[in-house]
């Protein structure tokens, strides 16, 4: 054959055209294809290519040739791939040349060199690429032709196939007596496996196995995890030429021994039963097989094909009838690939001339059932000159480009005054710079106030600064609201804050960054955490913080007893956050909260859609409720064994109802003048708010407070008198006055917060005329100067009335009833009226919902904290107003507290508080936590035996000391998984962490005789659905931690936590291994002197940290952890690797210790970080230490 002048890239020709075209006859047709696929057929004028036209019509059902094109004329074509992702296919050539085609059309869409002299063997298609292998070369391409990666193979290396056996994991196998496993991601090699036959050319993957075709003429079946053989089907004494795997089926085709006449290809095909894993009738075939798939349509088919081009389709538990055979018409070329698409709609056959034949059975087909769209280069633009017609006389010369001069300057060039670039003004220094600065000769110096980021100046479009704590109105215009004024009217530190979690969790979060004071926040990450902010308001009241401290019973789920142990580490912190994780596990089941609509949904949290002001509020009604029947209970039976006895609520009336509690006198009259009485004890009140009135709008807080709490209302109630329903009148009226006010706010709707803006709005600062009244006007910002001998030191902001009053003068009398007035906060009352029952109320906490479109709002804390909290943490004597949003807390000014733009800042809950209520309780705190928590108890399992105990209570003559020694270690289980997203880099963000609970905590004895013997090994019990039980890494099985089918020794969690606080208030030293997370899911605050932690032990800084397993392995020879987690097994060794640690240091002192701990991770890297088996030498996986506890 002649191909001169024929363009290799371009050449396209339907098959049984290619004699006949070079001699100038006409076509003729082969009578083995379809008849009506050549009608019509034209030659393409630009050369020798020839398109099916739109109207050929395919026979559906019958596979016939589609369309043939020429890549490489002469050049084998050794692989072809149709594209898994897109309408394309891939064929690559004998020289390393790769080209893809689009569609069935075959319109060639790219084409580039993968390899300079290698064929290439195999092309697989990836998501975001295409692999190609040749002899000992493995590249990454995109379709485009842009070099991924390239993986080049040790010497020696003979490949011939690959297989994805995931999205991110590679197989490739050849002539050598390994399989390479890659990992694609890393693109490095992740293991090898050693096989014993030999030449593995061909790999296919089921559900089951792994099938490798060895070129001995062998199928071996192989494990999908250890790659070890399972099987071995001896199909063909000479080679093994093609197999496919279709169900339960495995059929091969190969070449059989024929003595001295060499080798033969056989024409029975090796059909086997994987059920049976044994071979069936043999079918026969009338072509001399290379290649065979199956094409499972409605029936499982198998297409054999033949070097020479000849096509049969047979069944392969039936007989092969000679009708079924078709022809590729290669033109006396040999074919040397094939492949089918993954629709099972088309065929691709490459043959030794360099064409590419397509075949299909329908008349529209498609390479995939669901393909993404493909993406074609944009076509090359070309500029061309413009012809110019001299004899214009109004051409344009610019049409002509000419070259730009250097030297000269061009007429459009702007002049240098107005080219010159204008620096940007320098932004004023901040005043409290220039306030504290000092000056030493020409330099002045001065600390640094840290309001701006490091190194960041920032510009602004005004010269005059947003302040945000003054713009607290909503823009007047309308285009400032519709452009969503919220985006800059909350401020930073009033917005959610969230917790950014990395892969190292929350160790590389700064939460400095957001509290710099010595108190500790709440975390925000735990189910119906939208109550941090009010139990912070709980625990700066310091008779509820002594009270909750001091009381302990016998309930698993007692709030008092867990705000109590929340408490007591907010106590400890100093300014870490901590996490009220148990005691919102103990609010989940109370059927009183979940009834009142308090437990939120993960979803409504997530959305926004919950209405926290309201939810806030009627949460705020509860846990006072709840803390008063729960600490009014009498002590002795209901007390925990060994408590001793609270100086708060030992009598039936509990200190909440002292605090908070206020009895009223409830009255009905009705209108046949029969008048009800009932008395009764409420421990807050609601805000009521008065009609609008175009007459009245200005109203005194206290007024409203008044007749809010002496409620006076209209409504129809049974009377006893005339047996019916009645209008009656309800008159509430209060006997004795509350240590601590506490007021819902009850802005639920629009028509309360315009009654909040109407009374904020009135209440502005005042502006006085200088010429009138000789006083300058009041603006905010602004300073005050003197007049008239008046001196002002203070902002005028700072003297901006506020509705809400910071002192209440309240009375109760006989004559008057209930008298509120507002009162300057500095003043102080006369001992007469003292005497009389007048008292001062200061406001000492607010509790605003804030309204952010974009997050769904939060709920924040503003409280005056007293003077004793500062004593303990920072060791002054002051008050000062705080803002406290979950761990964010900052210092803030009181009438900041007292400020409310309803349009973002709405107000739901107010406190105030008796001036100097703290005398008259007992505040000291008095731990009721004692050894006899230690004892042992019955366990809460039904089929627990003694003899199957675990541990060894401890004995009076062992109770522990300060500074003993206590092997510690835990297990968990998951409650809810992981939320996280893949940002556009790949790289992952985690949104919302798992959720852990504890379900294992053992202790062991740290020295003495039964040292390493345990004493705690308690299975907590749970009531929550477990997502993850985390067998592997737990040894938790499902049903041990069910108390009715559960075999160990099962208790709650609170009786555990005691047991574990007692051993913290002892000051015994925890050993373990990754202590910080165990402590943090148990819910526990350890002082850091008494954790020791072998997972910073054996540590190198900036390194990774070591597993317990394989530090067991290095140091102690001890090999742990097998298939499960024993957390007796993991405490023990933990307090051996101590013991050997301390033997090193004394031996040559930190340099020693360093010097022996480089040898570790030199070590580690060279196994891995795998453990060596014993049995079989095999590395078995070590994992991070922050896992494998």
């Amino acid at each position: 054959m002649n191909f001169e002048g024929l363009d290799p890239g371009m050449g396209e020709y339907p098959a049984g055209l290619h004699g006949t075209l070079e001699a100038g006859l006409e076509p003729t047709l082969d009578p083995h294809l379809n008849p009506s696929l050549l009608q019509g057929v034209e030659l393409d004028p630009e050369g020798l290519a020839v398109t099916v036209p739109e109207s050929v019509h395919l026979m559906e059902g019958v596979f016939s040739e589609l369309h043939s094109v020429v890549s490489e004329v002469g050049i084998p074509v050794t692989a072809t791939h149709f594209d898994l992702q897109e309408e394309m296919l891939w064929m690559g050539n004998h020289r390393g040349h790769v080209t893809s085609y689009f569609g069935p059309t075959m319109g060639r869409h790219s084409s580039f060199q993968v390899h300079a002299t290698d064929d290439i063997r195999h092309i697989q298609s990836l998501e975001t690429g295409v692999l190609f292998l040749s002899k000992n070369n493995l590249k990454c391409y995109t379709r485009g032709g842009l070099v991924m990666f390239d993986y080049p193979m040790e010497e020696g290396a003979d490949m011939h196939s690959l297989l994805m056996t995931d999205n991110n994991t590679l197989l490739m196998g050849g002539l050598q007596n390994y399989v390479v496993e890659v990992d694609l991601n890393t693109v490095q090699e992740a293991q090898k496996f050693t096989v014993e036959i030999p030449g593995v050319a061909i790999m296919r993957q089921t559900s089951r196995f792994f099938f490798c075709g060895h070129t001995s003429g062998k199928v071996t079946l192989r494990d999908l995890r250890t790659f070890k053989t399972e099987n071995e089907f001896d199909a063909f004494s000479g080679s093994l030429s093609d197999f496919d795997v279709h169900g339960n089926l495995l059929a091969a085709c190969g070449f059989s021994s024929r003595g001295l006449n060499g080798l033969a290809c056989d024409r029975f095909l090796m059909v086997y039963d994987l059920r049976m894993m044994r071979a069936v009738t043999p079918l026969q075939v009338h072509v001399d097989p290379l290649f065979l798939r199956f094409i499972p349509t409605y029936t499982s088919r198998l297409v054999i094909i033949s070097q020479t081009g000849q096509c049969q389709f047979c069944e392969p538990t039936g007989l092969a009838n000679v009708a079924d055979i078709f022809h590729v018409n290669t033109v006396g070329q040999l074919l040397m690939s094939f492949d089918v698409s993954s629709s099972k709609q088309a065929l691709a056959f490459g043959d030794s001339g360099g064409c590419v034949h397509l075949w299909s059975d329908v008349p529209e087909v498609s390479f995939n059932d669901y393909s993404r769209e493909t993406d074609f280069p944009l076509p090359c633009l070309v500029d061309t000159l413009p012809q110019l017609d001299w004899n214009h006389d109004l051409l344009p010369l610019s049409l002509i480009p000419m070259p730009l001069t250097s030297t000269e300057p061009l007429l459009s060039d702007w002049p240098t005054p107005l080219s010159t670039p204008s620096p940007r003004r320098a932004p004023l220094v901040d005043p409290e710079i220039l306030r504290t600065m000092k000056t030493v000769g020409f330099i002045g110096y001065a600390p640094n106030p840290r309001t701006r980021p490091r190194n960041q100046v920032p510009y602004k479009i005004k010269d005059v600064e947003l302040d945000y704590d003054n713009y607290n109105q909503v823009p007047e215009s309308p285009i400032g609201r519709d452009e969503e004024p919220h985006l800059c009217m909350v401020p930073k530190k009033y917005r959610k804050v969230t917790i950014k979690y990395s892969k190292l969790g929350l160790e590389d979060f700064d939460f400095k960054h957001y509290n710099r004071t010595l108190f500790a926040g709440l975390e925000p990450h735990i189910p119906n955490a939208y109550c941090n902010c009010m139990i912070q308001v709980l625990y700066f009241l310091e008779p509820i913080r002594c009270l909750v401290q001091n009381h302990l019973c016998q309930k698993e789920f007692c709030l008092a007893c867990e705000l109590g142990f929340l408490f007591h580490m907010l106590d400890l912190s100093r300014g870490d956050p901590c996490q009220a994780s148990n005691f919102l596990r103990a609010f989940r089941t109370i059927p009183e909260a979940s009834a009142l609509g308090l437990i939120l949904a993960d979803s409504d949290e997530q959305t926004g859609k919950a209405k926290l002001g309201r939810l806030i509020q009627s949460w705020n009604r509860f846990i006072l409720t709840q803390l008063h029947q729960e600490t009014q209970e009498q002590e002795g039976p209901q007390a925990y064994r060994g408590a001793s006895s609270s100086s708060l609520g030992s009598s039936a009336e509990s200190a909440i109802g002292k605090l908070f509690g206020c009895e009223v006198e409830n009255s009905s009259l009705c209108r046949c003048g029969k008048e009800t009485v009932r008395s009764s004890l409420t421990l807050l009140f609601t805000m009521h708010y008065p009609e609008q009135n175009s007459h009245v709008k200005e109203y005194d807080f206290a007024e409203i407070l008044k007749r809010s709490i002496c409620l006076e209302q209209n409504t129809q109630a049974w009377c006893e008198n005339c047996e019916k329903y009645q209008p009656t009148v309800q008159t509430r009226n209060i006997r004795c006055l509350p240590d601590v006010l506490v007021i819902n706010c009850e802005v639920n709707s629009a028509k309360e917060a315009e009654f909040w803006k109407v009374q904020a709005e009135v209440n502005k600062s005042y502006e006085c005329d200088l010429t009138q009244s000789g006083f300058l006007c009041l603006r905010s910002g602004q300073e005050i100067c003197s007049t008239e001998g008046f001196t002002f030191d203070t902002r005028a902001e700072d003297l901006r009335h506020a509705w809400i009053p910071a002192t209440l003068k309240m009375s109760i009398s006989k004559s008057q009833g209930l008298e509120i007035v507002s009162w300057s906060e500095g003043d102080e009352i006369s001992a007469a009226e003292e005497a009389d029952g007048v008292s001062l109320y200061d406001l000492v906490v607010t509790v605003p919902h804030i309204q952010d479109a974009r997050t769904g709002g939060n709920l924040v804390a503003h409280i005056k904290v007293g003077e004793t909290y500062h004593q303990r943490k920072e060791g002054v004597t002051h008050q000062q107003w705080y803002l406290f949003n979950d761990f964010l807390i900052e210092p803030i000014d009181k009438t900041e507290a007292a400020q409310f733009d309803v349009s973002w800042k709405v107000p739901a809950i107010l406190y105030y508080a008796k001036r100097n209520y703290h005398s008259r309780y007992d505040l000291r705190i008095k731990n009721p936590i004692d050894a006899s928590v230690l004892l042992t108890e019955a366990s809460l399992a039904r089929k627990q035996r003694k003899s199957h105990a675990t541990f060894i209570p401890l004995m009076v003559s062992e109770m522990p000391q300060a500074g003993d020694l206590v092997g510690l270690d835990a297990e968990f289980v998951t409650l809810n998984q992981e939320e996280a997203e893949l940002r556009s880099d790949g790289t992952k963000s985690t949104i919302k962490p798992s959720q852990m609970s504890v379900a294992r905590i053992t202790c062991v004895r740290g020295q003495g005789p039964n040292e390493g013997v345990p004493f705690i090994d308690d299975y907590i019990s749970t009531q929550e659905q477990v997502v993850d039980y985390l067998t592997q890494y737990s040894g938790i099985k499902p049903g041990d931690l069910d108390a009715k089918i559960s075999s160990k020794h099962l208790t709650t969690l609170k009786s555990t936590y005691l047991k574990l606080r007692f051993l913290i208030d002892t000051g015994v030293r925890f050993v373990g291994h990754g202590l910080q997370k165990d402590f943090r899911v148990i819910n526990l605050l350890v002082p850091k002197d008494q954790v020791i932690d072998t997972v910073y032990l054996f540590h190198l800084p900036r390194k990774r940290m070591i597993s317990l397993r394989f530090l067991a392995w290095y140091y102690l020879d001890l090999n742990i952890q097998g298939e499960t987690h024993d957390s007796i097994e993991d405490a023990r060794t933990a307090l051996q690797l101590y013991r050997k640690y301390l033997e090193l240091s004394r031996g040559g002192g930190s340099d020693e210790v360093r010097k022996v701990l480089k040898g570790l991770y030199e070590k580690g890297r060279q196994l891995d970080w795998k453990v060596p088996d014993s049995d079989t030498g095999d590395g078995a996986a070590v994992f991070p230490s922050v896992m494998g506890l």
